[in-house]
């Protein structure tokens, strides 16, 4: 892209190796990127996204990780299924660690709808993880995408463009935010679409978000079982300060909370090189550190 700087042109010309695993009777679809032999990153994107929302930020990673990106059944090239509960998205995560192979237990960075997902994970599969990091994902109220969905505002009634520019022009992100970065929206978008009878559409299923989770996630994140870190975005309005704080309070302080300066909710897209920053910090941490011993599991604070 002409328009974009030299980072990004770099990074999204590193073409990621694809492959398909069949989970639960449906074909995940997901990404792959650098050494195998070395430690495994797995990435989570958000609702209505898919693995490509990754793919200019993974060769960033791959001086030290192996690194892939999963396309959520529903979501991306991958299947689709009847219902979607969060937990069969947590066993595709693990479904695909297993086949990409890592020397060793992976990291977990889920964004968005993707951080509660990292949530689930961590607390049903922590043992099998070297930790989770979530990004800008609520815990005490649902998750911004399902939300807007519910309310018949955002996904429930994918158009039929004629053509691609047409669809790319009408892309934005949910829930809607300031953004100076076009040429990721673009890229985004364009990898968004899919050929369907009289034109192009989205990829995403809309019956990912036709039904309220009953997932309570302050339970799933009090009974995480690795290491946690939580990052939001400055001036994100989906994790504000005293949710943030909220989160940090039911995991006893025992997990790091880090603001990405200038950031709103969607901050791998809007402050991309920040975020970048803040996880490669966060990874050297952990791997020169000693988990603290997690505290003893209780129950979360219901009023």
């Amino acid at each position: 892209m002409t328009d974009a700087p030299s980072w990004f042109n770099t990074a999204i010309a590193t073409r990621p190796r694809e492959h398909v695993v069949e989970v639960d009777g449906c074909p995940i679809h997901y990404l792959s990127w650098g050494d195998l032999r070395l430690p495994g990153l797995m990435l989570v994107h958000g609702g209505a996204a898919h693995a490509h929302w990754w793919s200019f930020l993974a060769p960033l990673l791959t001086n030290r990780y192996s690194v892939v990106a999963l396309d959520l059944s529903g979501h991306g090239d991958s299947g689709r299924r009847e219902h979607y509960p969060r937990r069969i998205w947590a066993d595709e995560v693990m479904a695909v660690s297993d086949a990409a192979g890592f020397p060793g237990p992976p990291v977990v960075v889920g964004h968005s709808m993707g951080g509660l997902v990292g949530i689930i994970t961590a607390s049903v599969y922590g043992d099998k993880l070297a930790g989770a990091i979530i990004v800008d994902a609520p815990v005490r109220k649902p998750d911004p995408e399902s939300d807007s969905a519910r309310r018949g505002a955002e996904f429930g009634n994918p158009k039929v463009y004629p053509d691609r520019a047409t669809a790319k022009a009408h892309f934005r992100l949910v829930p809607g935010q300031p953004c100076d970065n076009a040429y990721v929206l673009d890229y985004i978008a364009e990898h968004s679409l899919r050929e369907v009878p009289g034109g192009v559409s989205w990829k995403f299923d809309p019956t990912v978000f036709a039904k309220a989770s009953t997932d309570l996630m302050s339970d799933y994140l009090v009974s995480t079982r690795c290491r946690i870190a939580l990052m939001r975005g400055e001036l994100s309005l989906v994790v504000p300060p005293e949710t943030g704080e909220y989160m940090y309070e039911l995991l006893d302080r025992n997990a790091p909370l880090v603001e990405i300066p200038q950031a709103h909710h969607h901050l791998i897209i809007d402050q991309p090189l920040a975020f970048i920053a803040a996880l490669r910090a966060l990874l050297s941490d952990w791997e020169h550190s000693v988990p603290r011993r997690p505290p003893t599991p209780r129950a979360p604070d219901k009023a």
